[in-house]
């Protein structure tokens, strides 16, 4: 399999620290593909017309879109538990992850926002509200110990991205000390292998 990745891309980085976890990182090749507003790559359209990462290129030559798609896909290739498979439980998990998602997408569009955007034609407020639609979906986790303290999960994957990504682009954020449990979650996640490993490097 191949999988088009960034190591800066959190949303990449989700997929590999479930394919870690699942003992399949081995059999998935990571193919570097570089996406940016405003910059052509007429190869990469050709996969996928969103021009996103991530994208899975299974071994019979699908494509598998979104990092949710491709982490499910990866849990029941290896019968793995990163998703429940039914009842309140998958429910929760899922409408967590789209909580993360939106997160991450409005994180990602202030970062484009600030360094994409010419000077002059930014608009302040749009990434403001952006960025409290982050920072207030931290505020949500911080007071879910199930999740905090949950099994190692697509929820807490997904959480750890989000932190991470805030570390990454917005390291004066203060979201340590505004989020105290979510500083002490991210920490023992660290201890994770597949959690240190990837990730991102230095800004």
């Amino acid at each position: 399999m191949k999988l088009s990745f960034s190591p800066a891309s959190p949303f990449a980085r989700k997929v590999r620290i479930a394919a870690i976890e699942l003992g399949l990182i081995d059999k998935i090749e990571l193919t570097p593909a570089t996406v940016a507003p405003g910059t052509v790559n007429e190869d990469y359209s050709k996969i996928t017309p969103l021009k996103k990462l991530p994208v899975l290129i299974t071994n019979d030559g699908d494509v598998i879109l979104d990092s949710y798609v491709i982490v499910e896909y990866l849990n029941e290739m290896a019968g793995g538990s990163l998703i429940p498979d039914y009842g309140p439980r998958r429910w929760k998990a899922k409408t967590n992850h789209s909580l993360i998602n939106g997160m991450l997408d409005s994180m990602l569009l202030c970062r484009y926002e600030k360094m994409v955007r010419p000077q002059g034609l930014q608009w302040q407020a749009w990434s403001d509200d952006h960025w409290n639609r982050a920072w207030t979906g931290m505020a949500r986790f911080e007071n879910m110990p199930e999740v905090l303290n949950g099994p190692f999960d697509i929820s807490q994957i997904g959480l750890v991205c989000v932190l991470g990504y805030a570390d990454f682009r917005f390291a004066d954020c203060g979201w340590r000390k505004a989020y105290p449990k979510l500083d002490a979650f991210h920490e023992k996640m660290l201890e994770r292998p597949s959690v240190k490993i990837s990730v991102p490097p230095a800004a």
